[in-house]
């Protein structure tokens, strides 16, 4: 008796992922959503290599191939599930902004806001207001794609994603927003 119980919540637990992943797929198709998207998988190493320049993806850590595939695939999975994409805004970081290309096919507007905190954590609180006054301006009909780090997104919502994972977030009105959940990278 206690084996199938136990079996019985191992099978619920099992499924409990697929089901939040269902609901906010749902959400996302309404649209009104922020999606913050840490860029795909990069070539090895923390950072970016000393003498790096913003201007110069050369100088930069930038994605591997395997990254590329994972930002194709993300791309896929929003086309397939028919997520409405009203503007999508990049990281000035090469590896974010070839996500975004990989993941849309747009050339994403440059935001500061989403610029990377790994080595900048003295940017925090300024970028913590220039993303509030983002979400505050949330379109009502599809989704603003935000292709960041995981380090500004750890900053914005207490949320340390994967490579390629979507983290949902609802505008409450204002600059007030709430994590609906995050959605894993597509396999």
């Amino acid at each position: 008796m206690v084996r199938r119980a136990l079996l019985s919540l191992l099978v619920l637990l099992a499924a409990w992922p697929a089901h939040a992943d269902d609901a906010l797929w749902a959400l996302l198709r309404q649209g009104g959503q922020i999606v913050l998207i840490r860029h795909a998988v990069t070539d090895p190493g923390v950072g970016d290599p000393p003498g790096f320049r913003i201007d110069d993806c050369a100088t930069q850590r930038n994605l591997s191939e395997a990254g590329r595939t994972e930002a194709t695939r993300l791309g896929s999975a929003l086309r397939e599930r028919g997520v409405p994409v009203a503007r999508v805004l990049s990281s000035p970081w090469c590896r974010a902004v070839e996500t975004a290309r990989l993941a849309t096919g747009m050339a994403p507007r440059i935001e500061p806001a989403l610029a990377n905190l790994f080595e900048y954590p003295q940017n925090r609180e300024r970028q913590l207001v220039q993303f509030r006054a983002l979400v505050a301006a949330a379109p009502k009909q599809g989704n603003v794609l935000m292709f960041t780090h995981g380090s500004t997104t750890l900053a914005f919502t207490g949320v340390n994603p994967a490579t390629a994972e979507m983290v949902i977030v609802t505008p409450e009105g204002g600059e007030r927003y709430r994590i609906a959940g995050r959605i894993a990278a597509p396999p």
